[in-house]
């Protein structure tokens, strides 16, 4: 490792930023609030004495750009904002420890390596204000839906263009942000698990294989209300029993498809009434697969079983999507480098795929090579003030982060 690159300096960096714009209750950093202003400006700074400029796009991304002597570049990304009452490393990690990476580099090459690196700052990723994830990432891969993002709405009633023009974005223009990537390379993403498998497994760093593909519905199954009384067993036309066979199905599909993911998150049913046989039950369904084959597999398994439980409750059953994005399998040259940095950095390295979605995903989208690394997290748990990591594994992480970029730069070199 470089004696100029100091995975300290980071960790004490995020303890900064953590006491700037943290409390007893989590990090506070929801995007294009006060607060993120100001977590964006203590990252702006972080930059200060190095040769490299600094913007924000039309969708609000922050970049800041180390020229080099190729126009080819390597981004290195992620996202300073938070979820309310969040964890202090989550997306704030990747971030800041870009800026030592692009210290080091600039360090070793004497502010002009062989080819760009930029660290970016996508605005929004978690979409805790407004329901809407990726936002920034999103707009710049082309793929935001500008028409469902116009009519986003927070609790206290103000729209997300409102809300942009308090920080000087124009909502209109948002996807002129695509030019930033006209010569992206790779892209480089450093990430807390967010998950147990590494800590279960007691390793310190993992190389993320992909982001899961999701299928999200919402499943109604209509019955009839009759009184709870006086109505026979087998009389019943129960939406409810219908809709409670889902659950122990659901296990057993996403047992079979290897990896993949089941989630039944809620469920409402009317009449609502004690002294009522169920008339509609509403159940979501989020099912989430790497591979886009066993993902489609997944969904026509559970749509299969809600029709046969349906017939046999003697109701029928309306499927309606809510939501659907493609598996972003990262690229191989990139998960292979990621491994080996890891396994140079602490020995051992174990491949996985993400469950949760990342920016990552709408970069990998865009036809950009991309990879991501996760960091072991404590307890298995984030979006919640718990969240933590050891210091010796964040130090790791950066160190990893670092010695991924070297590799990355050379093999851009050696495409170019």
């Amino acid at each position: 490792m470089s004696k100029v690159l100091s995975p300290q300096r980071t960790i004490d960096e995020l303890k900064g930023l953590r006491a700037l714009t943290g409390n007893a209750d989590g990090a506070q950093r929801v995007a294009f609030t006060p607060e993120w202003v100001a977590a964006r400006d203590y990252l702006r700074k972080r930059f200060e004495g190095l040769p490299v400029e600094m913007h924000d796009d039309a969708a609000g991304n922050f970049w800041a750009t180390l020229p080099g002597e190729s126009a080819k570049e390597l981004l290195i990304g992620g996202h300073i904002d938070s979820v309310p009452h969040g964890g202090w490393l989550d997306g704030c990690l990747n971030t800041l420890a870009g800026v030592e990476v692009l210290r080091r580099i600039s360090a070793q090459y004497d502010g002009r390596p062989p080819v760009t690196v930029r660290v970016v700052d996508w605005a929004d990723e978690e979409g805790a204000r407004f329901g809407k994830s990726l936002f920034g990432s999103s707009a710049c891969s082309g793929n935001l839906d500008m028409d469902e993002a116009r009519g986003l709405v927070d609790k206290d009633g103000i729209t997300l263009p409102e809300a942009l023009r308090e920080v000087g974005i124009d909502f209109e223009r948002v996807k002129d942000c695509g030019k930033e990537l006209q010569n992206a390379a790779a892209y480089l993403e450093l990430h807390i698990e967010q998950g147990p498998v590494l800590l279960d497994k007691g390793l310190a760093l993992g190389a993320v294989l992909g982001t899961f593909g999701v299928e999200r519905h919402a499943i109604t199954f209509h019955g009839q209300a009759a009184h709870s009384g006086s109505t026979p067993m087998d009389r019943r036309k129960d939406a409810f029993f219908a809709a409670a066979r889902m659950s122990p199905e659901i296990y057993e599909i996403a047992k079979r498809s290897g990896m993949g993911v089941c989630t039944i998150g809620s469920c409402t049913t009317k009449p609502g009434i004690v002294t009522s046989v169920v008339a509609d039950c509403r159940i979501t369904l989020d099912q989430r697969h790497l591979d886009a084959t066993k993902l489609a597999t997944m969904h026509a398994e559970a749509k299969a079983a809600s029709e046969r439980f349906a017939k046999e409750a003697g109701c029928t059953v309306s499927w309606e999507r809510l939501w659907h994005i493609a598996p972003a399998p990262f690229d191989p040259d990139l998960v292979n480098f990621c491994d080996d940095a890891i396994k140079e950095t602490c020995g051992v390295s174990h491949r996985l795929p993400s469950g949760p979605l990342h920016d990552a995903a709408e970069v990998c989208m865009a036809g950009i090579p991309t990879v991501m690394m996760f960091t072991q997290s404590l307890h298995g748990i984030s979006h919640n003030k718990i969240e933590d990591t050891k210091e010796e594994h964040l130090a790791m992480s950066v160190e990893a982060l670092d010695r991924l970029a070297g590799k990355t730069m050379a093999w851009i070199e050696a495409k170019s």
